[in-house]
């Protein structure tokens, strides 16, 4: 079972779904002005909180997808590949990216300039986690989920190797499984 490879829970279940709702509660007072909010899930990794998350937005979105990669085993690569783009046009909307974790920030700042540059008229970002020991540039989510130290985490969207995603909660593998 892969519960058996976790040396400890850093957020639970429990805890993610209340932090869900207050950061849905959040949004919803933030754009409750907004007629053409666009959520972007950026995939693979934010596929459950983006879940969680739209069950406490009470606001008429739309939601699509993209999917950057930047990681391979446990280190961020720096370079950005855009493997899937939006199938929406962005024109003039307000976007809200759905990431899983900001580590370095390389992503999130690279895919806020190529939907800026595709004529978003904002573009903000929630993630579940933040992890700013790590941070290479200048980028910050404007929503957060929780703060964590900087120890490599998997479950709830988040994986090592593409395993682990299923966990329904925030973890950190056994030492001998790296």
């Amino acid at each position: 079972m892969i519960k058996d490879d976790i040396k400890k829970v850093l957020v639970s279940e429990k805890q993610i779904v209340e932090r869900c709702k207050q950061l849905g509660s959040e949004i919803n007072e933030d754009y409750r002005d907004t007629k053409d909010l666009l959520l972007v899930g950026i995939l693979k990794g934010s596929l459950p909180f983006m879940a969680e998350l739209i069950k406490y937005i009470e606001l008429d979105v739309e939601i699509d997808f993209m999917a950057a990669k930047s990681y391979q085993g446990t280190e961020s690569l720096g370079d950005i590949k855009i493997v899937k783009d939006l199938d929406t046009s962005v024109m003039g909307r307000d976007l809200l990216l759905v990431e899983d974790i900001v580590d370095t920030g390389i992503t999130i700042k690279e895919l806020k300039r190529l939907l800026y540059n595709k004529g978003a008229r904002d573009v903000k970002v929630v993630s579940l986690l933040d992890k700013p020991s790590r941070r290479q540039v200048d980028v910050e989510a404007d929503y957060i989920g929780f703060q964590i130290e900087n120890e490599f985490v998997v479950g709830f969207g988040l994986d090592y190797n593409q395993k682990y995603r299923n966990l329904p909660y925030i973890g950190v593998l056994k030492d001998e499984l790296y």
